[in-house]
């Protein structure tokens, strides 16, 4: 494309979004790669390193995708053998997933994975743009995901992690 030209969306904000959004997802991708893991399989990992073990309903919930798109890809992550999958004693229905221990290896890689791309994304940005940029992402996020009827929890502000005894991401001490 040359210099010169000019795409329409330049000065729409839902533009630039989906343009980093997209750079962020093939950067990581490529970082996924390298450790045999596809885009969107570490979301799976992380969470159940964070939550720990759940059923199948809530790691859906969580991801904000339909339960069948969970399961496939929990399905993958099992023949990798990086999660099981157990019945819940009682009720054959229900489907808790965890980590094995592989799994929690390959969640503390991607931990360091996730850390570095950041770090990429946000080079330039001092703590104050980082703090502001993740505090409008997470309210344009939650205004469409009241419109669309999708969860709106996990969209805390700064200050509500603040009051969970979140503290600030080491990468962003570096600024």
């Amino acid at each position: 494309m040359d210099k010169d030209t000019i795409h329409p969306g330049v000065k729409s904000v839902g533009w630039a979004l989906v343009q980093a959004a997209r750079l962020h997802r093939s950067r990581t991708g490529d970082k996924l790669s390298e450790l045999g893991l596809f885009a969107g399989q570490e979301q799976v990992l992380q969470a159940l390193a964070n939550a720990g073990p759940m059923t199948m309903g809530d790691l859906a919930a969580i991801l904000r995708v339909r339960p069948p798109t969970a399961s496939k890809t929990v399905s993958r992550l099992s023949s990798l053998k990086l999660v099981e999958r157990h019945t819940e004693p009682g009720d054959a229905r229900i489907v808790r997933v965890k980590l094995t221990k592989e799994g929690k290896r390959k969640a503390a890689a991607i931990d360091a994975l996730w850390e570095e791309v950041e770090a990429e994304l946000l080079a330039g940005f001092d703590n104050k743009d980082r703090k502001r940029l993740r505090k409008l992402l997470r309210k344009a996020a939650k205004n469409l995901a009241g419109i669309t009827g999708a969860d709106q929890t996990g969209f805390e502000t700064d200050e509500d992690l603040e009051d969970l005894g979140s503290e600030e991401p080491e990468l962003a001490a570096t600024a």
